[in-house]
């Protein structure tokens, strides 16, 4: 995983799509949905990290 886009095609495996014209709240849908496959033991740890330190990288940007 490398990008943002990387986290959402991660997202679409499992049948999440996440798009609500808000950059920024969809960062953090996607966070929460991330989350939650990781609390169901539906991805790795590793997956978890990378995904959540792209999402946290990408709305960082968005809120200076």
């Amino acid at each position: 995983m490398n990008s943002v886009y990387d986290v959402m095609q991660l997202l679409k495996r499992f049948g999440i799509y996440v798009y609500t014209k808000d950059r920024l709240a969809d960062l953090e849908m996607m966070e929460e949905e991330v989350r939650e496959l990781h609390r169901m033991q539906m991805i790795e740890a590793k997956e978890f990290q990378i995904a959540l330190l792209l999402l946290r990288q990408e709305q960082n940007k968005y809120k200076q």
